[in-house]
């Protein structure tokens, strides 16, 4: 993310991702983030950013937008001949003297023999209707809500927008752009374990989730039930209840060595993936933390190999307690020298990690109940940790956690750390 001062005011500078290059046309985009204060400007960027980014996956889909225009033109076009429209199963079904007549209506193109295409796709059922995406639901909907905002002021049509946005944003990062037909309860289970590892990170209460699941409803909802579309949603049953965040069941240590860490069992799950659900069996990191490491956060050659997580260019950092260095030892050794130089599949953005290793392992009778998912290693270590007797303040520094009280002199460093951790690594 680049930040540029013009005159008075910064902007924001980036490059366009080669995924966007057919819809736009720009190699690098600026954008006036409307303030002369930097601080400002940093905390402005990221939502300029994905509002960006937004508009280009609304028209990728949008594509959609022309297969839409086509669907609504034949259908008129088949009222326009004295029928209605109907699908091409529907039209097979009909009496065959009304099929005929269908296809005797179709006007001919250049020649007698030649049927118009456009017509017979009207007449015949050809012109399907395009698919609604997740993004696309959201641009239907702005139109479909506008007797809600109509007494409303610029600033309050704005505020009641945001969540919304937001709400369709956090579920594609984690589940894709999907045609809104296609989600399954699992793609919604992976979206509230999204959130329930967000509860459990950054201390946030089950209700922010539930906001994003209310809004991400609402949005699907109202479209199905406007459009007619009669998609059976699968909705209901993924709120959080207040004081819903425990956290997740550990894995048992024979679990993970019987079963997580056999020959194979994780063959099928992508390599990144892979290497990052490892390295976190004997550091208990956060996903996001080990997604955003750069090449100089590694550092294995040495005594004593380790990362080291930090703010940096690809991610910042919460807290003061999770700026750490954690040792490296056993399969999660093993797994970062597959991977000296970090995992840029993940870097820029880890929303899908967690989604895409918690399917993997639910897919493949990996999970040990049904409450747990990869965080659940995380949960281990620090257990592990416990069993092995090592000092309250030592767990909190492995594991990123506050202290409670003031914290004097630096832990410890690796060196010391090794020793602690290799009492309970794997």
């Amino acid at each position: 993310m680049s930040i540029h001062q013009r005159g008075k005011v910064y902007w924001l500078k980036r490059r366009v991702p080669a995924r966007y290059s057919d819809i736009e046309t720009r190699k690098e985009v600026w954008r006036s983030l409307k303030t002369d204060s930097l601080g400002v400007a940093k905390q402005k960027a990221e939502a300029v950013w994905g509002e960006l980014v937004e508009g280009w996956e609304a028209r990728l889909a949008g594509r959609s937008h022309e297969a839409e225009e086509r669907f609504a033109a034949a259908r008129d076009l088949a009222a326009a001949r004295g029928v209605r429209f109907l699908s091409a199963r529907a039209v097979a079904e009909l009496p065959i003297a009304q099929v005929l007549e269908r296809i005797e209506s179709v006007a001919p193109a250049a020649t007698p023999e030649e049927p118009d295409r456009i017509e017979a796709a009207a007449l015949l059922g050809g012109a399907g209707e395009a698919p609604i995406t997740v993004s696309r639901a959201l641009e239907l909907y702005w139109d479909m809500t506008r007797d809600q905002v109509l007494d409303k002021s610029d600033d309050q049509v704005r505020r009641w927008k945001n969540p919304r946005k937001k709400a369709i944003r956090n579920f594609i990062n984690v589940v894709g752009n999907k045609p809104i037909a296609a989600i399954t309860a699992d793609d919604m289970g992976d979206f509230r374990n999204a959130w329930m590892e967000r509860i459990e990170i950054e201390g946030l209460t089950p209700n922010s989730g539930n906001k994003d699941l209310t809004h991400l409803g609402a949005v699907l909802k109202t479209v199905n039930d406007r459009k007619r579309l009669g998609i059976n949603l699968p909705l209901s049953g993924f709120n959080f209840k207040q004081g819903d965040s425990a956290p997740r069941p550990p894995f048992s240590d024979n679990w993970i060595r019987e079963r997580l860490l056999a020959p194979g069992a994780l063959d099928g799950l992508n390599p990144e993936a892979r290497a990052i659900m490892l390295g976190m069996v004997n550091t208990g990191y956060r996903p996001g933390e080990a997604a955003g490491l750069m090449p100089e956060d590694i550092l294995l050659d040495g005594d004593v190999p380790h990362i080291r997580i930090r703010a940096n260019a690809a991610r910042t950092i919460k807290t003061g307690p999770s700026r750490r260095d954690l040792p490296l030892l056993g399969v999660s050794l093993a797994a970062f020298k597959d991977f000296p130089d970090g995992f840029p599949r993940y870097r820029r953005n880890s929303a899908g990690l967690s989604a895409t290793i918690n399917k993997y392992l639910r897919e493949n009778g990996l999970v040990e109940t049904q409450r747990h998912t990869l965080y659940s290693l995380r949960h281990s270590f620090e257990d592990r940790l416990l069993r092995a007797r090592v000092d309250e303040r030592v767990r909190r520094d492995i594991l990123g956690h506050a202290l409670g009280r003031e914290r004097y002199g630096e832990g410890g460093g690796p060196a010391f750390l090794v020793g602690e951790i290799q009492r309970a690594a794997l």
